[in-house]
């Protein structure tokens, strides 16, 4: 229901409306969570387990809450600032944990923090060396791409040739094609015109990829790593704003000329997570940049019965500065107005052991978990062994991604670059626009 729910009312408000029409008792814990996806499927399956444990009282048991994610945290930093108590325990991410810090409380995850998640991973939820919060998910990007459409490309001599005429008419390049784990941006522009109906009328699906183009700030997470891969960054070692730059022309032009050619669903200006993977994964579509929460999801034959079997995964396309890859992570932490600390601090303890991680991973989650741990569950979760192999070789965060205002930049380069993508101005006024917003965010 409150999803639906389109309303600029303070989280308090939304939150009280939540609880009044729960069916159940008010519990003495409560989260807020991250809406939505595999991490809001990992916590309610987290939960369910804590409070049906016989060492947890009736005092403790936790009950969640979930707001959309469109405004999120500006909705929160406000509800926070106000001193609100309608939840004990909160959301936190990586890009935003400064901005919240103060209306929180440090807190001790207990002895089996360590080695279940690492010192490195519990640094994602630190702020000025205090513990905030337990990292359940780390969040980075993969390229899920159709492994049987491929393979019967690289095998067909005809289909190549048409792939040639194909990319040097959009791309001015004659190229050919490639297994993933090589593609440059380029091959995968090439390979997405290829699968694409409006450009080859024999392609054997509608789209050759799912592009997340709404005026949404997690959309620019994806979308910056093409720029970073031809050496983009938010300032320079001065502090001056470098967004207007070749690698950020060449990435927006890049996705704009698949979105006009129709290489991405029409209405993908309001497509971001659930829209990528709902299309992705009725088969639709040859490739996805999408989170590597979605793995879960795309690679369960129950969950996505068309492809399931089909589905390959590689890091980001490669660019003249190499492989690039966004990455942060989310947690939750103690609200310093919380009624129920001890119990809140319990639950978090909780999660911080082998036991929740585990249940929390084989649940649909995304942990970045100590080696040994991680090996426990490699069969049945190969992706988050892909998770950390790739945001060690290919992690990054822009120069100013962690201060007070990076949320703010998201959504103004959100706003700018959507602008662009959809023909409402140009380019340079996009650009123009963006720099001028940042010169001031980032002061």
């Amino acid at each position: 229901m409150l999803n639906s729910l389109k309303t600029k009312a303070s989280i308090a408000a939304l939150f009280a409306a939540a609880l009044a029409f729960s069916s159940a008792a008010e519990a003495a814990v409560t989260v807020l969570g991250w809406p939505g996806g595999s991490e809001e499927t990992a916590l309610r399956a987290a939960v369910e387990t804590y409070n049906a444990k016989d060492t947890v009282s009736a005092d403790d048991k936790v009950e969640l809450l979930f707001f959309n994610r469109d405004g999120f945290y500006d909705k929160l930093q406000a509800d926070m600032a106000a001193g609100s108590d309608a939840f004990d325990i909160n959301l936190l991410a990586t890009y935003a944990i400064g901005r919240y810090a103060p209306y929180m409380e440090p807190v001790d995850l207990g002895p089996d923090a360590v080695t279940t998640y690492g010192e490195s991973v519990l640094k994602t939820m630190q702020f000025e060396g205090k513990q905030y919060g337990v990292p359940t998910d780390l969040s980075l990007h993969f390229m899920y791409y159709r492994k049987d459409l491929i393979d019967a490309l690289l095998a067909d001599d005809a289909a190549k040739a048409k792939f040639a005429e194909i990319s040097q008419k959009y791309l001015g390049k004659a190229l050919e094609p490639k297994d993933p784990d090589s593609w440059t941006w380029d091959d995968w522009a090439a390979t997405a015109l290829y699968f694409s109906k409006d450009v080859n009328p024999d392609s054997p699906v509608r789209y050759g990829t799912v592009l997340q183009l709404k005026n949404l700030l997690f959309n620019m997470m994806i979308f910056q790593s093409l720029p970073r891969s031809y050496g983009a960054d938010w300032r320079d070692a001065s502090g001056k704003i470098t967004v207007d730059s070749e690698a950020y022309r060449t990435g927006l032009q890049l996705y704009k000329t698949l979105y006009d050619a129709g290489a991405s669903p029409k209405d993908s200006l309001s497509y971001e997570y659930a829209e990528t993977n709902a299309a992705f994964g009725a088969g639709q579509a040859a490739t996805a940049l999408q989170w590597n929460a979605a793995a879960g999801e795309l690679t369960d034959a129950e969950k996505s019965p068309a492809i399931a079997g089909a589905v390959g995964i590689v890091a980001p396309p490669t660019g003249p500065n190499g492989r690039a890859d966004h990455i942060h992570g989310l947690g939750l932490g103690l609200n310093k107005m919380a009624k129920n600390k001890e119990g809140a601090v319990k639950f978090l303890q909780w999660l911080a052991t082998e036991e929740a991680a585990l249940l929390y991973a084989t649940s649909g989650g995304s942990p970045a978990l100590a080696p040994d741990l991680v090996a426990k569950i490699a069969d049945q979760r190969p992706d988050l062994v892909q998770l950390g192999e790739f945001a060690g070789a290919y992690g990054y965060v822009m120069n100013g991604g962690t201060s007070a205002n990076a949320l703010s930049i998201y959504e103004l380069q959100a706003k700018e670059f959507t602008g662009y993508w959809s023909g409402q101005q140009t380019l340079d006024q996009a650009l123009a626009n963006t720099t001028k917003g940042m010169e001031e965010l980032l002061k």
